[in-house]
C-alpha cells in the first residue's frame, strides 16, 4: 500500500513493539530507504531484520536532510524525557507524531514540538508481534482526517485500529487491551495448573490449556455471536461446564475480580501519567 506522507519515517525505539510495527510496515510496502531508526541497542532479532533491509540503527541521530513526515516514539515511558527532545527538533508543522509509550499524555509531546503539531497517542498490545494486535488512538486537536487516515494505515500494519475522542479513556484502554494479554496468559497458566491438579500429566496439561485458550480466542474472533452467547452455547444445563461455571461466576468470582483488576490497572495508568 502507499503511505501518503512526505519525508522519512523516524522510528525512535526499535524494541519489541517498535520492531514489530516496522516489520509490518515494510511488509505492507513502506520502502526501507524511507526509514530512519534511532536505537542504541535493538534486540538481536530486530537488529538482524534491520540489517537485511539495509537500515542502520543509530544510537543518536544528529541530522536529517528533511523533516520527517512521521515520528513514531516507541521507547519506554521512563526514558521518553531523555530521548524525545533530541528528535523533536527535526519535526516541522507537517510532521505527524505517534507515541506508543504507555501513560504519556499528548501534552508532554506538544510542548516539545512546533506549535500546531499533530500528535496521536496510541496504545497497541503484544499480539501486534504476530499482526493480531489492536491499537486504540487518541488525537490532539491538530490531527486532521488525513492524519487519522495515515495513522490508521500505519498502525493497521500490526492489527485492528480504534479511536477514542477523550484522551482520559486511554487509561481504561491500557487496562483492558494493553494489559489484557497478561490476563489471558494467566488464564492459560491457571488452567494448566488446574489440569495437573485434576490428574493430567504436565505435557498434556500444557497442550490442552494452550490449545483451548488460543482456539477459543480464534472462535471468538471469527464468530458473529457475542462472548456471552458463545459461553452459553458450551454450557448444557446441569452439565460439567455448568458445574465449573457455578464456581467461576459466583459472587466475587472471575467477573467481579476482572472488573476490579481493570479498574486497578486504569487507576495505575492515571497515576503514571501525572
Amino acid at each position: 500500500m502507499a503511505f501518503a506522507f512526505e519525508g522519512p519515517l523516524l522510528l525512535v525505539g526499535a524494541g519489541k513493539m517498535g520492531g514489530a510495527l516496522l516489520e509490518g510496515l515494510i511488509a505492507r510496502g513502506l520502502a526501507p530507504s524511507r526509514v530512519r531508526v534511532q536505537d542504541p541497542a535493538p534486540p538481536s532479532e530486530i537488529a538482524a531484520f534491520l540489517s537485511r533491509h539495509g537500515i542502520a540503527a543509530e544510537a543518536r541521530i544528529e541530522a536529517m536532510p528533511s523533516p520527517p513526515g512521521v515520528i513514531i516514539a516507541a521507547v519506554k515511558p521512563q526514558v521518553m524525557d531523555d530521548v524525545f527532545p533530541s528528535v523533536a527538533r527535526f519535526a516541522d508543522a507537517g510532521t505527524l507524531t505517534v507515541s506508543i509509550a504507555a501513560g504519556r499524555m499528548l501534552e508532554s509531546f506538544e510542548t516539545l514540538l512546533p506549535p500546531g503539531s499533530a500528535v496521536v497517542r496510541a496504545m497497541p498490545n503484544t499480539p501486534a508481534a504476530i499482526g493480531r494486535g489492536i491499537t486504540v488512538c487518541a488525537a490532539n486537536p491538530h490531527v486532521t482526517p488525513a492524519h487519522r487516515q495515515l495513522c490508521e494505515g500505519l498502525m493497521s500494519a500490526v492489527g485492528e485500529v480504534a479511536w477514542v475522542e477523550n484522551e482520559a479513556l486511554m487509561d481504561a484502554v491500557t487496562a483492558v487491551s494493553g494489559s489484557g494479554p497478561a490476563y489471558v496468559f494467566l488464564l492459560a497458566e491457571a488452567l494448566e495448573k488446574a489440569a495437573i491438579a485434576a490428574g493430567l500429566d504436565a505435557a498434556l496439561a500444557r497442550r490442552l490449556a494452550r490449545a483451548t485458550v488460543s482456539g477459543s480466542g480464534e472462535l471468538l474472533a471469527r464468530s458473529d455471536l457475542d462472548a456471552g452467547e458463545l459461553r452459553r452455547n458450551v454450557t448444557s444445563p446441569g452439565g460439567t461446564t455448568a458445574a465449573a461455571l457455578s464456581v467461576l461466576m459466583r459472587e466475587n468470582g472471575v467477573p467481579d475480580l476482572l472488573t476490579e483488576a481493570v479498574l486497578a490497572g486504569a487507576g495505575r495508568s492515571r497515576e503514571l501519567a501525572k
